[in-house]
Order: C-alpha cells, then structure tokens, then sequence
C-alpha cells in the first residue's frame, strides 16, 4: 500500500485551503494523490460547477474507497496527473481528504513545478540519463546565454528523468544555488529561460530541483551529478564565464571545429 499524503490531508482537514495554497501546492506536488480508476484501468473523472470534466485526486487509498466506492485508487505523482491532463484536455484537479476538499487548475500545478521543484524521497527510484529531447537542448542553449545574469545560480544539471515504479518521463534541472540564495532564485531564473523558449508539440514538462553546496547530502548530489554525462551549464560569475559540457560536442564532431579548437567544455564570456 502506497503511503497516504497526510501533509495534503492536515490542509484539506482544516478547510482553509486558500490561506494555505503555497502548502498545498507542495504537498501535491511532492507526495501525489490517489486516482479513481475502472474495471478496465481508465481514470473514472467527475464533473465541475460548469459540466466541464475534473480530475479527482484523494489524500489515501482509504479515502477514495469511502467517497468512491467500488473504484480502485492508483497512486499518481505530479507528473502523472499532469499527463492525464495534457492528453485529456482536463483542466481542474478536484482533491479530497476524510474532511475537506478543494480545485486546484492543473495549469498552477504546472507552474508551480516548474519554478518550486520536487522533493524526492527515499521511497522512490529514480533514473538519470542524458537527453537528446528538443526541449532539453533548448534549456541547455539557453541556460548557457541567460545564467550570467542569474549571479545566485551556480550550476544547473540537464537529465532525462524516468520514475521506476511508474515509468512516468520528464525532464529535471538540478539548480545549485549559493549558500546564501532562497529557492525562490531558480523560480526567477526558469520564468526568464522559459518565457525565450517556444517549441511548440515538442515542449516537455520540466522539474526543478534545488540544491545548496553548504549541505553535505546536496554536495555529494552534486558530485554524483558530474559523472552521469548529463549536460552541465556552469557560471563563474566572478569572471563572467559559463563552460557548457555536453556529449553533443564529442559526438557530432563533423558538425565542430576540431578537437584541439573546441574541447568538450564550451565557455561564453
């Protein structure tokens, strides 16, 4: 049985989820919901006010069966949700806890993952690979013009994200931020890269992860980062440099000046 989302639980309980949006929005995004789905495994959706379809989402197997008996509840993350609403043109996502409930648009959700990220936990496996995808070389293009302008951001990692036990695939930014920086710092800087970003059918959803190089689990995330391949948009903000590094260079050598003009590591000034 997947752990219920009592954070999401306390906050609907409470019946005031608009004076705690910000934690709302965390929790969902963070810990998922519990999705209604048929006999024949296709998501069993409610209608709205407006007789527009909604998304229900409930805090715990528990309370899916007492509010919507004979349905079985599928654990669905953030990233799952969102796909059920790209491809089912839903907008609105109905949450619901033993007491309380609230909507939520699923265009918010989105934005908010965006510029907030996920935290992961222990309890779930995740895989790290390079990406070839559209949008991760346009974020990566534009990481490496934007992020001297960003002078609390450090380093941001590029990787294809693939959750194991759902199989579920988005991009991920891991952001290092100085020290001294609030996360709302990578919320600033992915606004400005995505607003210079138009791909159209291509775009993906993308992830934000936030790290600090004071704390020794992130230093060593960061550390692990570097091994996996993936590309690197790094700032020197003290010398106005960024070194790009990514496998596009070595494997399209045709495409580049030769290995002893342009080395793997590309610098912008």
């Amino acid at each position: 049985m997947t752990t219920p989302n009592t954070a999401l639980a306390d906050i609907l309980d409470r019946r005031k989820p608009e004076e705690e949006a910000e934690q709302l929005l965390a929790a969902l995004i963070d810990f998922g919901v519990f999705v209604p789905v048929g006999d024949n495994g296709s998501v069993i959706f409610m209608k709205g006010q407006d007789e527009e379809p909604v998304l229900p989402g409930y805090v715990s197997e528990e309370c899916c069966r007492q509010r919507r008996p004979g349905a079985v509840a599928v654990h669905c993350d953030v990233t799952r949700l969102l796909d059920i609403g790209l491809h089912t043109k839903t907008e609105a996502l109905a949450l619901y806890s033993e007491h309380g409930w609230a909507t939520v648009p699923l265009a918010l959700v989105a934005q908010t993952l965006r510029t907030r990220g996920m935290v992961l936990t222990t309890e779930r496996t995740v895989r790290f690979s390079w990406s070839t995808h559209p949008m991760a070389v346009a974020l990566r293009d534009t990481l490496r013009e934007r992020l001297l302008d960003h002078p609390d951001v450090r380093c941001v990692w590029i990787a294809q994200v693939r959750w194991m036990d759902t199989g579920m695939e988005h991009l991920m930014l891991h952001m290092a931020l100085a020290d001294a920086a609030w996360p709302d710092t990578s919320g600033v800087l992915m606004e400005d890269v995505l607003s210079r970003i138009e791909l159209g059918a291509e775009t993906r959803e993308v992830v934000v992860r936030v790290l600090r190089p004071a704390s020794d689990a992130d230093a060593a995330t960061m550390r692990e980062l570097d091994t996996m391949g993936l590309d690197t948009v790094r700032a020197d903000h003290a010398a106005r440099r960024v070194e790009v590094i990514s496998r596009e260079y070595d494997a399209h050598p045709a495409a580049a000046p030769a290995p002893a003009e342009r080395p793997r590591r590309w610098w912008r000034r």
